[in-house]
């Protein structure tokens, strides 16, 4: 993960070479030899996560590509904010640091659950989790897509959920390999801790408006982002809702910078028509510049 963007840009490996002093390990070396079960756990997924985007989005800052707006898929939010000059790359990487901590000691070891649900409908989902409740926490946490619904929360409230969303016709549901059931009111207690280091940074209000997971509104100032950003870890990430707002501020181009391509596949369920792109290499940057800029 970010390996080729590490070994061909200086400017790049430096920043890994910044993270390393910030966090006090080797995150390149993490990133692309692993262990995986060390990068699965979200006080180092976070960072690595982090790390890889902002090594992408170094591609394309003081470029021809300039943003209408922002939005990123949970912690994608703190990479947003960077690119958008609310946060600098040292504070926000500390930040995320500290919001994996706190998130990996709300819960204890192997007590939540965090699955996808495909091809169910989001009030649905949201039925199936209100019966479950009986047995415990379980929430809706990403709304990623028309049929595509993540939920968290206790273990045995979510095994629940997820024999109700089968008996509703859910065509499939999966556990997924996270280690916390974040974006649940499980997290209230992290996004608390979170709250004072968050204060205590110094915040700039944006150059472009976030779209942000809580409500899917844009947002401009500071308070308003500090505010966001602790509500964002008990709350759901409204990534359908995040995208239908950008396509309705007329935004109809979206590029996905970073690691994978997942959002972009959301982008297309959400909105058919968009014109959808990735960057995280040079390669790719070079083949968006082509036709975008």
């Amino acid at each position: 993960m970010g390996k080729a963007l590490y070994e061909a840009n200086a400017h790049i490996a430096a920043l890994y070479q910044d993270a390393e002093k910030i966090l006090g390990y080797d995150v390149g070396v993490l990133c692309f030899e692993g262990p995986a079960e060390q990068l699965n756990q979200t006080e180092f997924t976070q960072p690595a996560l982090l790390v890889t985007s902002l090594a992408a989005f170094h591609l394309v800052q003081g470029g021809p590509l300039t943003p209408s707006a922002v939005a990123g898929h949970s912690l994608g939010e703190y990479t947003a904010l960077v690119a958008a000059g609310a946060i600098g790359f040292r504070e926000a990487l500390g930040l995320v640091q500290k919001r994996g901590q706190y998130m990996a000691e709300a819960v204890s070891p192997g007590s939540g659950l965090v699955a996808a649900v495909l091809g169910l409908s989001e009030s649905e989902v949201c039925e199936a989790c209100k019966e479950a409740s009986a047995f415990g926490i379980v929430a809706p946490a990403n709304l990623n897509s028309p049929g595509q619904t993540v939920i968290a929360g206790e273990k045995v409230a979510v095994e629940r959920a997820l024999e109700l969303a089968k008996a509703r016709g859910a065509k499939r549901v999966m556990p997924l390999p996270v280690s916390v059931p974040v974006h649940t009111p499980l997290m209230q207690v992290a996004a608390d801790r979170l709250k004072k280091d968050i204060d205590s940074l110094d915040w700039s209000d944006l150059k472009v408006p976030l779209i942000n997971n809580v409500e899917a509104r844009a947002l401009r100032s500071a308070d308003e982002v500090r505010m966001s950003l602790v509500q964002q870890l008990p709350s759901a990430v409204r990534w359908q809702h995040t995208i239908q707002t950008m396509w309705g501020m007329g935004i109809t181009s979206f590029i996905e910078i970073g690691p994978g391509k997942v959002l972009t596949g959301l982008v297309k369920r959400i909105v058919p028509e968009a014109e959808t792109w990735n960057i995280f290499d040079q390669e790719s940057y070079e083949r968006v510049l082509a036709h975008v800029a």
